[in-house]
């Protein structure tokens, strides 16, 4: 599994309830909420490292 690495983000806070919310529909934490989105920008625009790189 790759390791994760830590950031800090600043996010307006009606953006962030909207994630807090959305999280909370797909039962997932807010960080794996944002994970997911931003993994899913990366697959649609064929940005995401292919396995191994």
């Amino acid at each position: 599994m790759p390791s994760k690495k830590a950031f800090a983000l600043r996010i307006d806070e009606n953006t962030m309830k909207a994630i807090e919310k959305w999280a909370a529909d797909e039962f997932r934490s807010t960080n794996g909420q944002l994970e997911w989105i931003i993994r899913e920008a990366l697959k649609k625009s064929g940005r995401l490292p292919k396995k191994g790189e």
